[in-house]
């Protein structure tokens, strides 16, 4: 067995334990992180199985011509907007939005419109700009939308230009 292996192990069984002990001895915040755990094991459970299923969809029925027209090289500012209308309509927050981005990648998108939509999918999602505008009011999501986007595009294309500087290549998947 490898010793990374033997780690995972003794990590896991040294959780459990302490889950258990806090169960038996009535430690609260033992048992709060148990329930946390529980509630956000359920919640991915939830979500993750059919985020997979469209992400293999989304292998199979988009051709690598069509996101090359729309997010490649070639694409221009009209593949940030695609990116950032992309990322508005992604359920599940950036447990789909890096799945999708590798698939992206790998169907031949640019790398800078790839950070744009990891970037977007953290702050500008349908749902979420929905709740913050109904607490926070529409000109405060509407101005932070108008802030934070731009800076997303400018940050990704900084960031696209130091990785390819460097030669970087995201290593295919084991």
């Amino acid at each position: 067995m490898k010793r990374g292996s033997v780690f995972k192990i003794a990590a896991i069984s040294c959780y459990v334990l302490f889950l258990l002990a806090s169960w038996t001895f009535g430690f609260t915040t033992g048992k709060e992180i148990g329930y946390n755990f529980a509630s956000f094991s359920l919640y991915m459970l939830k979500i993750l199985p059919c985020a997979f299923i469209l992400i293999g969809l989304f292998e199979v029925w988009v051709k690598k011509e069509t996101v090359e027209k729309h997010l490649g090289e070639e694409s221009g500012i009209r593949g940030y907007l695609w990116s950032v209308l992309l990322a508005g309509a992604t359920v599940g927050g950036l447990y789909v939005a890096f799945p999708v981005a590798y698939y992206l990648y790998g169907k031949g998108a640019k790398l800078s419109v790839i950070f744009t939509y990891i970037g977007a999918s953290a702050i500008c999602r349908v749902p979420m700009t929905i709740f913050e505008a109904s607490f926070m009011g529409i000109k405060f999501s509407t101005i932070r939308l108008l802030l934070s986007v731009p800076l997303v595009i400018v940050t990704s294309m900084l960031l696209a230009r130091y990785f390819t500087r460097r030669k970087y290549q995201i290593m295919p998947g084991k």
